[in-house]
Parts: C-alpha cells; structure tokens; sequence
C-alpha cells in the first residue's frame, strides 16, 4: 500500500511566489508614457510562459503571435503583419481550450482595437507616437505638475516653507490638498518596486503645517488689462490668483456668499477645516484680486456684458446642481439632496438629525461625506444603499472605512426602486430590489436583478448622493456651445468661435478631483495671458537639496493616523493627524529621485516657465 504525504511547498516554489509579486510590483510601478506596442509585447510573454502546453492555438498561437508582434517593434513588419497578427489574435480566442490562451489573444485584440496608431507608426515610420514629456511617474500624473521630488528632498531637508513656495508655483492650494488630494501622484510611484509608494500627500500636509505663514509672489506690474473669472471655486481662484501674479487686473463673480466652492459647500470641516480653506484663499486673494460675491452670471450680469466690460472671461462655475435618481417618492418630505445638505453645512446651517434613521443613496465621496456627516448630527442609524459591491463604489477606500468605523451600515448590491410615504407625504421607508453582479462592461461588473423580492428599508429620510450636474442654461442661451450637460471647452480651455472666452473645471469635465479643478484653472490662466498679449512666466528660484547617494533599503510605508472612531463621530472636527518628525524625516528619504537619475536629469523644470 502506498502511503500519501504532505504536500509542502519546496524552495522553487517560493522563490516564484515572490518573483510573482516582484512583477506585479513592476506593473503596478510602470510610469505612464511607455510605448504601448513595447508593453503589449511583454504582457504577451507573460501570457504564453502560463501555458500548459496541451492546446496547439496556445502553445504555438501565442508564440507566433509574439513573433508578429516584434516583428513591427523591430521594423521588419509591414501592413499586412498587423492585419496578420488580428486574424491569428482571433483563431486564438476562438479556438483555445482555456483563458490563459483565449484572454491572452483577446488583450491583443484590445491592443489593436485601442492603439492601432501605434502599430502603423512603427510599420510606417519605425517610430512610437507616445512622447516621454515627463519621465519622472509622480510628476506626470499630477494634473497641476507640481515638481514633487522636489518638495520632498526640501522636506527631507527641514526647509518647509521653501517646500511650499515649490508646490505654490504650480498648485497655489497646498494646504487644501495636503488635506484632501486624492493624490494620483502615489499610484505609479516607483517606490512601490521596493515596497510601496512614497506617502507624498502626507509630506505635503507635514509641509504646510511646519511652514509657518509663506508669503506669495510679488505680482509683476500691471498690464492694465481685465479679466473676469465666473466661479470662485478651486479652478477659479487658481486661475484669478496666476493672472493676478501675471499683473492683470481680476475680478471673481461668486453666487455664493463665499468663495470656496465645493471646497467649502461640499466637504465637511471634518475633512477640510475652514479655517484652513479661509487662510488659504485670503493668502491668494492678497496679490489684489477683487471679488464680487452673490452674484448670479446670466442673470445680472450678463456673459454679454460680462464680455464686454473685460479683455477676457473665464468660466469656471463648477458642478453644484444635483441630479434625480427618478424613482417613485422622490417628492416626499424628508429626501434631501446631498448637494443641498452640504451647501447648507458650508454655511453654518447645521441641520438636526437626532433620532433619524436615514438612508443614504449613492457610492461616491459626496454620499461618504452626507452619511458620516449625518452621524455627527445626530442621526440613530445611517444607512448607504448601493447598487454595486463595496469594491465598485468610487469613493476613496479610506472614506468607505472611516464611515463603517463610525457606525454606518453599507447595504451593497440594493438598487433603490421607490420611496415608501406615509399618510402625511412624509418619508416612511426606502424600497431596493437586491442584486446580482453581472458581466463586466468597460473594466467594470455591472449589477443585474437578483431573483429576490424588494426588501424595506425603515427609514424617516434619504440623502440622495448619485451625482451632480451644472447650471448651464443662462451660458447656453448666449451662445456657448453645451454638449451632454457641460460646456464644451477645447483642451487649451478656449471657447471655439467664441474669442476672449474661456472655460474648465467641473462645468467641462464633469464632476472630477480639486487637483484638477486647480490645474484647469493653471492652464487657463496662462492661455489667457497669450490671449492677451503677453507672456508672463510664474518661476520659483528655489535650489533643490543634491542627491543623496545613500542605498534606499526596503523600508515601510508611514500612514497617516485618525482619531479614533468612538471620539471623531460625535464632532466636526479634523479627523486626521498629521506626521511626526521622526515620521517625515524617514519617509521623505524614501524617495528614489527620479528626477536626477535617468532620462529624468533633463526634466527637472524646477525654474522653467509654465
């Protein structure tokens, strides 16, 4: 009789496992503006080393796919390679026996549907068509291009107030996004090669809270030229503040009674202290721009007359109208839209939930911020009604974890279907039918009806976080183009037929991060100084500390610490603390500097002009 025994992993075994996770480390690390063709190619060998060899269409497909394809990467392919390498791509997903063959033929199949461009280049031209403008990953996925290895050298340094002068000079917001950037920056950081991303948003936050007050430019002489700026969000002032620095003469049209935006009327104190937000605008309001506050544009005045009295306009009016759900009750009293509860906030008008249960709608950071804010006003119980899974919703992870560890209850795969009302029109309860998560559709499951009856939600209010929207009807009216809900805008942030007009922000894009609000603002600003004549560079003459040639041992990430849960949600006070430092001092020094080493050496831009 044979006898089993246990199965142990042996060394080569584990020796691939973390050779597993070097890889993804590298993919994860991969900066953008990488030949798409070159990445193709590599992800195809990846595929084919996975193949157990039984299948002819994977064993041998894929081997000659690889082939094809670096035959146009090496410039021995011609046109009838690429239509060569989409029939072959096709036979494979058709006729593998398993996904390691099919979906490695479908990627290809994506590749040339995505960037057929680029396989032609390479035929035609023995070239790529993606520029590296911007080698140095924390850098080019900064919307406002802020230098960042820079800062955090200063940091490393001790040289806080020059590490804000830096980020001044193309962010003119530090202390707002020390606090709430979704810090894109971190997600190709090369750091993660070795362990993970540098924490750049919580250097910037240790920064401008070390940096004591940092006095902004000098404007440089007035041109005699005005601009009006319709908005005084984040991309308004932006933009008001840079042209103001540039020595024109602006002006900000504000409907609210303060500037701010959603910065103010869309995140709680908690998250953004408004003494902090106030410092900051009153520090870019000092280079002499004026403010006209509690003014509707379109009303009186008019863009007409707004054209007429200035050289130039800028339309940066946000996304701060809120949109339906369309379901049965959304008339009851007690469903109040997120927009208007946070606007309320914003001006000091606290609502009184003490006892309500109340439902939350939505998925995203607004409905995080309205249930944890409901918390802190007082509510029994917070509910957030989902349609997908809790790793669908595109709030960030950390404002989905803050608000389950303050008491909210997250119901995933509920697709609200109507609002239950009592006999006095008032709230009564919130009826979801369950779900079920169904096929992907453009890299994201879609949820479809479960064979479940509709469950009901006891509630007395619902918070309606699934979006928002602009109040475009006053600008479409006099003639700016308005396509799908936003003002169409070209990507220099002109108004095409429209001279001396100008737009970004939410009110073009849609709803999107204040970094870039702040970098729309940033583009607009020098545009418009083109526009008018001039050529004005915004410069910062700060020298960056050297290179330090020391070896960067693996070393773990510092996280930034909360208050704890029980204390936070009885309150609207700052939830987050910010580095040590000890902390700081050991975490900048965990960047590699890409800027020095490299191709990266020729993009330091730490003067240059923008």
């Amino acid at each position: 009789m044979s006898r089993l025994s246990i199965i142990t992993r042996d060394k080569a075994q584990t020796t691939v496992e973390e050779l597993y996770k070097d890889l993804e480390r590298r993919i994860v690390a991969s900066p953008p503006g990488l030949c798409p063709v070159d990445l193709a190619v590599s992800f195809l060998k990846v595929c084919h080393a996975q193949t157990c060899g039984k299948c002819v269409p994977c064993r041998v497909g894929l081997g000659q796919l690889q082939n094809l394809m670096e035959d146009v990467l090496d410039g021995r392919g011609s046109m009838e390679t690429i239509d060569l390498i989409e029939k072959t791509a096709r036979s494979i997903y058709y006729s593998a026996d398993c996904a390691i063959g099919y979906e490695a033929a479908n990627m290809v199949l994506k590749a040339l549907k995505g960037f057929r461009d680029d396989f032609e280049e390479h035929v035609l031209r023995g070239r790529c068509t993606c520029e590296l403008n911007q080698p140095v990953p924390c850098v080019a996925l900064c919307p406002a291009g802020v230098d960042i290895p820079g800062y955090v050298a200063l940091v490393a340094e001790g040289r806080y107030a020059d590490a804000v002068s830096l980020i001044r000079k193309d962010n003119p917001m530090p202390s707002v996004c020390a606090l709430i950037c979704e810090h894109p920056c971190e997600a190709r950081c090369r750091r993660n090669m070795i362990d993970a991303s540098v924490n750049i948003r919580g250097l910037k936050r240790f920064a401008v809270d070390n940096a004591g007050d940092v006095p902004v430019p000098e404007p440089a002489p007035s041109t005699g030229k005005r601009v009006a700026v319709i908005g005084g969000g984040p991309g308004g002032i932006s933009a008001a503040y840079y042209l103001a620095l540039m020595g024109h003469d602006v002006t900000i049209y504000e409907q609210r009674k303060q500037l701010g935006g959603m910065l103010r009327y869309g995140i709680p104190n908690y998250r953004l202290p408004r003494e902090v937000l106030d410092r900051e605008i009153e520090a870019l309001l000092s280079v002499g721009v004026k403010v006209k506050t509690e003014v509707t544009v379109g009303e009186e005045p008019s863009i007409v007359d707004l054209r007429n009295l200035y050289h130039a306009v800028y339309i940066a009016i946000g996304a701060h109208t809120d949109k339906k759900i369309g379901i049965e009750g959304e008339d009851a009293e007690g469903v109040i839209s997120a927009v208007e509860m946070l606007r309320k906030i914003g001006d000091g008008d606290m609502p009184d939930f003490t006892g309500r249960n109340i439902s939350v709608i939505g998925g995203g950071n607004v409905a995080m911020d309205v249930a944890r804010s409901a918390v802190r006003l007082g509510a029994e119980s917070v509910r957030i009604v989902y349609r997908r899974r809790i790793e669908d919703m595109t709030a960030m992870p950390e404002e989905v974890q803050g608000a389950i560890a303050e008491g909210c209850e997250v119901l995933e795969l509920m697709a609200p279907t109507r609002i239950e009302k009592d006999e006095d029109g008032k709230v009564a309860a919130l009826w979801a039918q369950p779900q079920i998560i169904g096929p992907v559709q453009r890299g994201r499951a879609t949820p479809v009806k479960a064979d479940e009856s509709e469950k009901c939600l006891k509630c007395d209010t619902v918070l309606v976080a699934v979006g928002q929207g602009i109040e475009s009807k006053p600008f479409e009216e006099y003639g700016i183009p308005v396509k799908r809900g936003v003002i169409e805008a070209l990507n220099w942030s002109g108004i095409k037929d429209i001279p001396g007009v100008f737009a970004g922000g939410d009110c073009v894009t849609g709803p999107a991060t204040v970094i870039r609000a702040i970098a729309a603002g940033k583009v607009a600003a020098a545009n418009i100084d083109e526009y008018l004549g001039y050529h004005h560079t915004i410069k910062a003459d700060i020298a960056i500390p050297k290179i330090s040639l020391d070896d960067r041992m693996a070393c773990g990430r510092v996280n930034m610490k909360e208050r704890d849960a029980c204390d936070r949600k009885n309150d609207f006070e700052p939830i987050e603390c910010g580095m040590t430092k000890q902390e700081a001092c050991q975490e900048s020094r965990r960047c590699l500097r890409c800027d020095h080493f490299g191709f990266g050496i020729f993009k330091g831009g730490r003067n240059e002009k923008w």
